[in-house]
């Protein structure tokens, strides 16, 4: 169980970082889009290779069709309606996709715990990776909205004490769940990051770093892969 809220806390403080660097240091925008798009690039990895393949290995394609396309219905839904309520609602909109994300993959990290092997480490490492850059963009897109500091840290903090609730209650609770629950909430996971990164993380991090942006998300993808095969 402690473990389990450890490895939630630690996933969950990277948006933490990456809203100290945007409130406190003068970070190129050129910098911000390579390190967004290479998020990008692992988050794509981490929800092909570890949501959607287990997914689909622990419940089949149904439940993992029903999961997938229902996280990115959602994503999408709540970035419409941010959109139409700012004129400049991209910080929100990454915000609102990562408490979106926070949940469900928080959950499966510890429910990856329960086997007794250890926790999925590209599943950590994808999510603290992209959540640096999540931080750092949403912030600056925050302050750019008038957001004060106190608040842009409290909404961070939320973030933290959700990601790490939400590990420690897959923990206890998927535990006795089926493949098909499962299989559901690792494809809601992956079907909101993927909605999120593609409207999102890569628009943002194309305007700021320019061509070179496939190039670094294909980079970041190359990482996942090398380490789900580690």
């Amino acid at each position: 169980m402690w473990n389990a809220l450890l490895w939630g806390a630690v996933s969950g403080s990277a948006v933490l970082i990456g809203a100290l660097l945007a409130l406190f240091l003068r970070i190129p925008g050129k910098l911000t889009g390579f390190v967004m798009a290479f998020g990008t690039g692992v988050l794509i990895g981490a929800a092909a290779y570890e949501l959607l393949e287990d997914s689909a290995a622990d419940g089949g394609l149904t439940p993992t069709i029903i999961g997938f396309t229902a996280g990115a219905l959602v994503f999408t839904v709540f970035d419409w309606l941010i959109s139409r309520k700012e004129e400049n609602g991209g910080g929100l909109a990454i915000f609102a996709g990562t408490v979106l994300d926070a949940i469900p993959e928080s959950i499966m990290i510890g429910a990856s715990l329960i086997a007794g092997q250890g926790v999925s480490v590209l599943l950590v490492i994808a999510i603290f990776i992209s959540n640096i850059p999540e931080g750092l963009s949403s912030t600056a897109g925050l302050k750019e909205d008038g957001y004060g500091k106190s608040k842009i840290m409290l909404l961070w903090l939320g973030v933290l004490v959700i990601s790490t609730l939400a590990s420690g209650g897959g923990y206890l609770f998927m535990d006795h769940a089926g493949g098909f629950t499962k299989a559901l909430i690792a494809s809601f996971a992956g079907g909101g990051i993927i909605a999120m990164v593609s409207s999102s993380m890569m628009p943002e991090a194309y305007q700021d770093s320019g061509p070179l942006t496939g190039f670094i998300a294909a980079m970041g993808l190359m990482c996942s892969l090398i380490l789900d095969q580690l």
